[in-house]
C-alpha cells in the first residue's frame, strides 16, 4: 500500500515538473501519505543549486492533497549536522509549507546522509513528530555528492521499519550510495541526474504512469504467481509456502525438512511451507503427535507360537525360552537344561538340577560349606568376628604393636572371605573408633595389613562405651553383619590391659543376651572379674588372661583352636580344647540365644533406656 500511494505521488511530480502549468491541475487522490524531504545542504551545493531544489519541492507540493487527514509534509535539511525545518505536524496547507521551504538557509558544511536517514527514522517518523499510524512513511532525499558517513545500514534498518525512501543523485551524486539508501526496486526508487538545472527530469520518467494506472493488468510483469501492483508500478509476491527469488519474479517451494525446521523423529516428507512425518519399515507413526515412531509389536498380533515368550524386533520377532530352558531347532518350543550334566557343578557329593541353574546335597550327617558345594562335619570357621582393642595410655606404644600383631595372628588362622569369616576391628580409649567393619574387607591380607595401619589412641579405659558402640554399631548389617537369620556366629573379642573406667555390666549383660559369643583376653593389670563378667559362659572357655604382652602369641594360638578346632593339629596344649562336637553345641547354643533374643527385645530395650539414662546421669 506504502507504495501504491507513493507511486502516485511520484506520478504527479513527474507531470508537475515536465509540463508546464497552464491552470490549477486537479490533485492526485491516493489516499493520505506522511512525506518527509531530506535535502543536501553542504557547501557543494551552489546557492542557485539550492534554489532549484526548493522549487522542485514546491512544485511536488502544488500536485499533493495536502491536510491534516490528507497529506503531511516535513523537511529536513542537513550537511555535517541535521536540521529539522518543520515537521509533519508544522503545517497543513500549501502556502504555509511553501513559506516555510522559502525560509530555509542552507547549512553549507559536510554531507552526512546516514545521519539525516537515522534522524528521519528515530525522530521525522515519530508519533510526536506528527507521524500517524497506518500510513505510508515516504522519504525522498535529494543529493549532489558520496555521502561522508555509512547509510547501507541505517537504510537497511529504515526499510525494515516500514519506510520507502527515494534517492535523487544529481551532478556528482554516487548511484552505489544511491542504491545503498533506496527501496527496491531500483528501477523505481534511483534516479541520477546531471545537473540541478535538469532535476525535473526526475518526474519526467513518470510522465506515462498516471494516478491508478494497474501495472499488473497493463503490463508484461513475468510474476510467477502474483502480481501486487502500485500506481505507476508493481512487485511480484508468491503463494503460502514458497519465497520469492532474488530475481524478484520467480518462486521456490520452501523446504523445511531440507532446511531441518521440523521435528519428525524418523522421516521428514516435504510440501511448500509445510511438512508431515513419517517412519521407517517396521516403525508405525503415533497418532498422539504426528511425529515420534514406535516399532511395531508383532508379538501383539498373537499369532506367534512360541512356547515361553515372544521378542518382538524390528520387521519381525522371534522366541525365547524362560531361564533352565533352551530353544528347540523349530524356534518355537523349550525343551528344560541339565546342568548338572553339562556343567562342571563342583558339587562334593551330589548334583540336582533345577530350571536354569542346580544346586550341591552333602550325605546324612554331614553340612555344607558355605560356598555350597563343599561337604564337612564343621561349619564353624563362618563366623563375623570383630575384636574390640584397648589403646589406653597405659598399654604404650611399644605394647600396643604387639596388640597388632596379636590380631593377626588370630586372623591367619581364619578362613577369611565374604563368604567365609569376616573380620571387624574397633580400638577404644576414652572414646571409641571403628577402624574397620565387617563388610570393608575380604580377605587376611587386606585385614592384616589395615591393622598395622591403626594409630594408636591413648587416653582412658572406657570399655563399658566399647562394648555398647560393638553391640549398637560393629554387628549391624549396614557394617557388614550377615543376617541373623543365617545363624552365622557373631563373636566378640576385647583385649584389654586394665580397669574400665565406666560400668561395663549391663552391656556385658546385653551383648551375650543378643547371641553374641563374647571373648574376653587381659593382659597385665586387667581386672579378672571384669573379664569373667565380659565372658560367655563357660566363662572358662572364653577368658584368657596373661601378665605380659610377649605371652599373648600363645593366647592367639588357643584362641585359634577355639574360634575353628577343625583347623588345629593339637601341637599345643590348651586350658580348653574343643572338639568339633563341642563347637556344634556352640552354635546351637547361639541358635538358642537368637531365639531367646526375640521374647527378651521389649525387655533389653527398656534396659537400654536406662543405661543411657544413667550415663547421662553421671556426664
Amino acid at each position: 500500500m506504502t507504495r501504491l500511494c507513493v507511486s502516485i505521488l511520484l506520478s504527479l511530480i513527474a507531470l508537475t515538473n515536465a509540463r508546464p502549468k497552464t491552470a490549477p491541475e486537479q490533485k492526485c487522490k491516493s489516499g493520505p501519505v506522511d512525506l518527509v524531504f531530506i535535502i543536501d545542504s553542504s557547501r557543494s551545493v551552489r546557492p542557485h543549486e539550492f534554489e532549484t531544489m526548493r522549487k522542485f519541492m514546491i512544485d511536488i507540493l502544488d500536485t499533493l492533497d495536502i491536510g491534516a487527514d490528507a497529506t503531511r509534509v516535513g523537511v529536513i535539511q542537513y550537511s555535517s549536522q541535521v536540521l529539522n525545518e518543520f515537521s509533519l505536524k508544522t503545517h497543513f496547507t500549501t502556502e504555509a509549507m511553501v513559506k516555510g521551504i522559502n525560509e530555509i538557509i542552507p547549512l553549507a558544511q559536510g554531507t552526512m546522509t546516514g545521519l539525516a536517514i537515522k534522524y528521519t527514522m528515530d525522530v521525522a517518523f515519530t508519533p510526536e513528530a506528527g507521524d500517524r499510524p497506518k500510513v505510508p512513511n515516504v522519504a525522498v532525499i535529494v543529493t549532489d555528492g558520496r555521502p561522508q558517513d555509512r547509510v547501507a545500514e541505517v537504510a537497511a534498518e529504515a526499510r525494515e521499519k516500514g519506510m520507502e525512501i527515494y534517492a535523487v543523485g544529481v551532478a556528482r551524486a554516487d548511484m552505489t550510495s544511491l542504491r545503498a539508501m533506496a527501496s527496491p526496486p531500483f528501477e523505481d526508487h534511483v534516479f541520477l541526474v546531471e545537473s540541478f538545472d535538469l532535476i525535473h527530469q526526475f518526474g519526467l520518467q513518470f510522465q506515462d504512469k498516471l494516478c491508478g494506472l494497474d501495472m499488473c493488468v497493463e503490463s508484461d510483469h513475468g510474476c510467477e504467481h502474483i502480481c501486487e501492483s502500485s500506481p505507476g508500478s508493481y512487485h511480484c509476491l508468491c503463494l503460502p509456502g514458497y519465497t520469492l527469488n532474488t530475481d524478484g519474479k520467480t518462486c521456490s517451494a520452501i523446504d523445511l525438512c531440507a532446511q531441518g525446521k521440523h521435528d519428525c523423529e524418523q522421516v521428514c516428507i516435504s510440501s511448500p511451507g509445510s511438512f508431515t512425518c513419517d517412519c521407517n519399515k517396521g516403525y508405525t507413526l503415533n497418532a498422539e503427535d504426528k511425529k515420534t515412531c514406535t516399532m511395531i509389536d508383532y508379538c501383539s498380533f498373537g499369532n506367534h507360537s512360541c512356547d515361553h515368550q515372544c521378542v518382538s524386533i524390528l520387521n519381525g520377532y522371534h522366541c525365547k525360552c524362560n531361564l533352565g530352558y533352551h530353544l528347540h531347532d523349530d524356534g518355537k518350543k523349550c525343551q528344560h537344561m541339565d546342568l548338572c550334566n553339562s556343567v562342571e557343578h563342583g558339587c562334593d557329593f551330589q548334583c540336582v538340577s533345577t530350571p536354569g541353574s542346580f544346586y550341591c546335597i552333602c550325605p546324612e550327617g554331614q553340612l555344607l560349606q558355605d560356598n555350597g558345594k563343599s561337604c564337612g562335619t564343621c561349619k564353624s570357621a563362618n563366623i563375623d568376628l570383630v575384636f574390640l582393642i584397648d589403646g589406653s595410655k597405659s598399654v604404650r606404644p611399644q605394647n600396643f604393636e604387639l596388640v597388632k600383631k596379636f590380631v593377626n595372628q588370630v586372623v591367619d588362622s581364619l578362613d577369611v572371605s565374604a563368604q567365609g569369616t569376616r573380620v571387624g576391628l574397633v580400638q577404644y580409649s576414652s572414646r571409641v573408633r571403628t577402624e574397620f567393619p565387617l563388610n570393608m574387607y575380604h580377605t587376611a591380607e587386606d585385614i592384616k595389613a589395615a591393622v598395622m595401619k591403626v594409630d594408636y589412641m591413648e587416653k582412658g579405659t572406657m570399655t563399658g562405651l566399647a562394648l555398647k558402640h560393638m553391640l549398637e554399631n560393629s554387628f549391624s548389617e549396614a557394617e557388614g553383619a550377615r543376617p541373623a537369620a543365617r545363624n552365622i556366629p557373631r563373636i566378640g573379642l576385647v583385649f584389654t590391659d586394665g580397669r574400665s573406667q565406666d560400668d561395663i555390666t549391663e552391656w556385658a549383660k546385653l551383648t551375650k543376651e543378643a547371641g553374641l559369643t563374647m571373648y574376653a583376653v587381659g593382659v597385665g593389670k586387667a581386672v579378672e572379674d571384669e573379664l569373667r563378667e565380659i565372658a560367655s559362659d563357660p566363662v572358662e572357655k572364653y577368658f584368657y588372661y596373661t601378665t605380659d604382652f610377649s605371652a599373648i602369641n600363645t593366647i592367639a594360638e588357643n584362641l585359634k583352636l577355639n574360634v575353628c578346632p577343625a583347623e588345629s593339629q593339637g601341637e599345643i596344649e590348651v586350658k580348653d580344647p574343643c572338639a568339633c562336637e563341642s563347637l556344634v553345641e556352640f552354635q546351637q547354643a547361639t541358635m538358642s540365644s537368637m531365639e531367646q533374643l526375640t521374647q527378651k527385645l521389649a525387655a533389653m530395650t527398656t534396659r537400654l533406656g536406662d543405661l543411657e539414662n544413667q550415663l547421662l546421669s553421671r556426664k
